[in-house]
């Protein structure tokens, strides 16, 4: 099972967060796009745009914070902070 946890921050508060699972064969990759875009579907967001120092810290930590500068939209708060916190079990 991959869980993906997303969460809103506003200042040092958690506004809003959500678990999305994925027991899919797909590639760890796909998994964490299409979790991060029914995450973001179910808080009414726009998917961000993955910038280069998202995809350095995702790949060092499996976490990674989107600031406003990855939306298209404005946002109501100060990052979407998205972290992995369970991986398939390859046997």
């Amino acid at each position: 099972m991959f869980r993906l946890w997303v969460r809103e921050f506003k200042e040092t508060h958690m506004l809003r967060d959500i678990v999305i699972e994925d027991d899919t064969a797909d590639t760890r990759t796909h998994k964490v796009f299409n979790s991060l875009e029914k995450a973001c579907t179910a808080l009414d967001l726009a998917v961000p745009i993955w910038l280069d120092n998202n995809i350095k810290d995702f790949k060092r930590t499996a976490k990674t914070r989107f600031r406003s500068g990855s939306f298209i939209e404005e946002v109501p708060f100060d990052y979407l902070e998205i972290q992995v916190i369970e991986e398939d079990s390859t046997y």
